[in-house]
C-alpha cells in the first residue's frame, strides 16, 4: 500500500487532533508513536492514568482512546492521507490498541471525515443547562448516522426512556457521592484555578449543580471537600442519546469511542453543545439496566445535547511521537 512521507509538521498537526479528542476525566490515557518508516501512528493506552475504581475494566478508557484514533483519521484525511486502521492489531502488546496507517488517497471523492475537521477544535463538554429550544430530528438524525458509520448505535429515547435513563445515571451518581474512594478518585482530577496542568479538569468546567434537581451532572467536589458549586436550573426536558454495541469486547469498546467522537463532532459542526453522562455505566447493574428490553446491548455513555452555552474548557498535554 502507497504511502506518503511524514514530515514533523504533519506529526504534530495530527498529535493536536488526536488529543483534543474526550475523555474520563480528562485523564487523556494514551500515548502514541510515529514509524516514520512505514507512515504508521501507534495508538496506546497510558495506563498511569486510570480510574481503577470507576473504570475497573478500563473501557472508559479503551472509548477515551477510540475517540482519539478519530481525531487523527479525521486530521489523516484533512491532510490528504487515507487512514486505515488496525484495532488490537498485536495480541502480544495488549496496551498497543490501535495503528494508524498514512496511506496515499485513492482517486475518487474524499473521505467525509475530512469535513469534520474545523470541528475538531471547537468540540469540548459543555457542562452548562441548556436551553429549552429542541436539537432538530435532522441533526440528531445526522449523530445517529455518524454512529452507526462506526460500528454503533446512539438511540434517542422518547421522555418517558428519557427519564428512565437520567434516573439510573441518578442513582450512579448518588452511590459515587456517598462512596468515600471513588469520590476521592474524581476529586483528584479536579485541579484548581493557577496550578496549569495539563490533565484533570479546572476547577472552572466544573459547571454548576441543577437547582431543580433534575439533571444528575457529576459532582467532582464530593460531599467533604468544602466546596459547593453554584446552583442553576437547567433544561426541564433534556435531550439523551445512549450510545451502544451489540458487543462487548475490547474491540467494541474502542469502535465505540470511534463513534462517540464522530457523533460529537457532528453536534459541534452544527452549533450544538454536549455532555457525557457515564455515572451509571460504573455501576454492573445500572449498565445493564440502562439497556431496557434490547438485546444484544451493552451501553457504554449518555450523550446530553442541547443548545447553550460553550462551558469552561480542559487542557491538554502535548504528546510527541515516541
Amino acid at each position: 500500500m502507497r504511502t506518503r512521507p511524514v514530515d514533523a509538521t504533519a506529526v504534530e498537526a495530527l498529535l493536536t487532533a488526536a488529543v483534543a479528542a474526550p475523555s474520563i476525566h480528562n485523564t487523556q490515557p494514551w500515548r502514541f508513536g510515529m514509524d516514520a518508516a512505514t507512515g504508521t501512528v501507534e495508538v496506546r493506552a497510558d495506563r498511569r492514568r486510570i480510574l481503577p475504581l470507576a473504570d475497573p475494566q478500563a473501557r472508559a478508557q479503551h472509548l477515551s482512546v477510540g475517540a482519539a484514533v478519530l481525531n487523527l483519521r479525521v486530521a489523516a484525511a484533512h491532510c490528504g492521507w487515507d487512514p486505515v486502521v488496525r484495532l488490537l492489531p498485536d495480541p502480544y502488546q495488549p496496551d498497543l490498541l490501535a495503528t494508524v496507517l498514512l496511506a496515499a488517497p485513492a482517486a475518487g471523492d474524499p473521505s467525509p471525515l475530512a469535513g469534520l475537521h474545523e470541528a475538531v477544535g471547537r468540540r469540548h463538554t459543555s457542562r452548562m443547562p441548556f436551553t429549552v429550544r429542541p436539537v432538530p430530528d435532522s441533526v440528531v438524525a445526522e449523530m445517529a448516522a455518524a454512529a452507526r458509520a462506526e460500528g454503533a448505535h446512539l438511540d434517542v429515547p422518547d421522555i418517558p426512556g428519557t427519564r428512565r435513563l437520567l434516573r439510573l445515571t441518578a442513582a450512579g451518581e448518588a452511590r459515587n457521592r456517598v462512596h468515600p474512594a471513588r469520590a476521592a478518585e474524581s476529586r483528584a482530577w479536579v485541579t484548581a484555578p493557577g496550578v496549569g496542568l495539563p490533565y484533570g479538569i479546572p476547577l472552572p468546567a466544573l459547571g454548576p449543580r441543577d437547582a431543580g434537581g433534575r439533571m444528575p451532572m457529576r459532582d467532582f467536589t464530593g460531599p467533604v471537600s468544602g466546596l459547593t458549586l453554584p446552583a442553576l436550573r437547567f433544561e426541564r426536558h433534556a435531550q439523551v442519546g445512549m450510545l451502544w454495541t451489540p458487543g462487548d469486547r475490547r474491540e467494541d469498546w474502542l469502535r465505540a469511542g470511534q463513534a462517540l467522537e464522530r457523533a460529537l463532532l457532528v453536534a459541534t459542526a452544527h452549533g450544538v453543545r454536549t455532555s457525557i453522562l457515564h455515572q451509571a455505566m460504573e455501576w454492573p447493574d445500572l449498565r445493564a439496566a440502562t439497556a431496557g428490553t434490547r438485546r444484544r446491548c451493552c451501553p457504554h455513555l449518555l450523550i446530553r445535547f442541547g443548545y447553550g452555552p460553550d462551558g469552561g474548557r480542559t487542557p491538554r498535554a502535548r504528546q510527541a511521537a515516541r
